[in-house]
């Protein structure tokens, strides 16, 4: 009862879930260049996730996983169905999510045959593996209705269905640890805890053993994704796509959006985008995003790059940014590497490089 009038009093204040303001890029979270002017070091058609052992780089795209080597990117499995999360255990064995649906552990990354296969019923939208406590594996399940290609239909629907599972090689089995998510994206250990990226509430938790929740970080500007951990410590957040005015509008406004779902085709759908694209059909274009051939400052982003760099408290310490000019967007995944960070533009196709030395910290 208390919670039902409280929502009441949200949306009739325009507050709390209701509220249509969004956070602006400060402090640690200033913009940059830094993610625009990356190199590029390797392009796909259809790249999803990384994985890394701390030297070797692997990429999820569409059905394969490759292996990133000198000047090529060469592929080391071929599936029947989409890659839709990756990861390297610390024991050498490579887990891999397929259709969002299951989830095989290899005991190398080109072993023929898998060790364990997790294929549960109720796995709809498995879209991040890490290592868990005692070799146990924790992944996100985002959708209990839609799957990974369909996360926009979640965010328009308010979906509240996303999930944190433990999935065990040794037995077999599949445990959930947190439900009732608005769309779980992205995993990685904190000490007992795992630390979850809940998107669609724009927030980090903390998930203790006992499926207890702690929030560690809030109300942020972006939709969060993938984590992965930083060898100095602390972690790296990918950001899938910036929050709007425009979107939050829509998203209380029940009876425009309902329409525009059962109308619209979704790529032109207010929502967020991993790119924007040239089409005089999106719904913000034109005058309204640019001059003279130049972005308005105040344009509403379509699309964005971003990356957080988080200290072992889970607090931002800086951000690599790919504004909304830019065209390094869509960042799902960041995994560092023999002195670099690799994060995965899903928007153009493109895995970038960032070295890691001072040119990554904040300036005084």
């Amino acid at each position: 009862m208390i919670v039902a009038l409280r929502d009441f009093v949200d949306r009739f204040l325009g507050r709390g879930d209701a509220t249509i303001t969004v956070p602006s890029f400060d402090g640690a979270l200033k913009p940059n260049q830094l993610l625009e002017n990356a190199e590029t070091v390797a392009s796909f058609e259809a790249p999803e996730d990384l994985a890394t052992d701390g030297g070797v780089i692997h990429v999820a795209n569409g059905m394969i996983v490759r292996r990133l080597d000198a000047g090529s990117a060469t592929p080391i499995r071929q599936f029947d169905k989409i890659v839709t999360a990756l990861c390297m255990l610390p024991d050498g064995r490579m887990a891999v999510a397929l259709d969002g649906r299951e989830v095989r552990v290899f005991a190398t990354p080109t072993a023929p045959d898998a060790d364990a296969t997790f294929s549960d019923p109720a796995m709809n939208a498995i879209n991040a593996l890490a290592p868990g406590p005692r070799g146990t594996l924790v992944a996100t399940d985002g959708s209990a209705t839609r799957p990974c290609s369909q996360w926009a239909h979640d965010l328009m629907e308010r979906g509240r269905s996303g999930r944190v599972l433990i999935l065990d090689p040794g037995s077999g089995q599949v445990r959930t640890l947190a439900s009732g998510l608005r769309y779980a994206f992205g995993v990685c250990a904190m000490g007992d805890a795992v630390l979850v990226s809940e998107s669609w509430r724009h927030r980090l938790l903390a998930i203790g053993p006992d499926g207890s929740r702690r929030v560690v970080l809030d109300n942020l500007p972006v939709y969060p994704s993938r984590i992965s951990a930083a060898r100095s410590g602390g972690f790296w957040l990918t950001a899938f796509a910036a929050r709007t005015q425009l979107v939050e509008f829509v998203l209380r406004e029940n009876g425009y959006r309902r329409r525009m779902m059962a109308e619209i085709d979704p790529q032109y759908w207010v929502a967020p985008k991993l790119k924007s694209s040239e089409s005089f059909l999106e719904p913000m274009q034109g005058a309204h995003i640019k001059t003279m051939g130049v972005v308005k400052p105040w344009a509403p982003p379509r699309s964005y790059g971003l990356v957080i760099r988080l200290n072992a408290d889970g607090a931002p310490l800086y951000a690599l940014h790919s504004r909304a000019d830019g065209f390094n967007h869509g960042i799902v995944a960041a995994v560092e590497a023999d002195g670099a960070l690799y994060a995965l533009a899903k928007g153009p196709g493109r895995l970038l490089r960032l070295p890691l030395n001072r040119t990554l910290e904040p300036r005084a």
